[in-house]
């Protein structure tokens, strides 16, 4: 089991022990949500278990989630987890979080 040394990673904050921790890096996959009939066919075979709703005006994709139900609308990025899982993701969040890999 890897353990960290609290002391290493922490900060004095007003009595309080607050930790910064950076992310890993992984390597994930991903489409964006393109609401035309190539590019929801494209997102159906990335993500079989979800599927197209009809909402005001235009369609989202509804994926199932360990959250529960998340909707993915037009320009947002469906991106499978590390463990198989996929998730939503806003464009401009995906933009700051992620970058091509080689």
């Amino acid at each position: 089991m890897y353990s960290m040394n609290q002391s290493t990673f922490s900060h004095r904050h007003g009595g309080e022990t607050m930790s910064k921790y950076r992310k890993k890096p992984v390597v994930i996959e991903a489409v964006q949500f393109d609401d035309t009939k190539q590019g929801h066919k494209i997102i159906l075979a990335f993500c079989p278990q979800g599927r197209f709703r009809h909402g005001v005006g235009r369609d989202f994709f509804e994926i199932p989630t360990l959250e529960g139900p998340m909707s993915a609308r037009p320009r947002d990025w469906i991106i499978k987890g590390v463990k198989g899982e996929f998730y939503p993701c806003k464009p401009d969040i995906f933009e700051a979080t992620y970058e091509p890999a080689e």
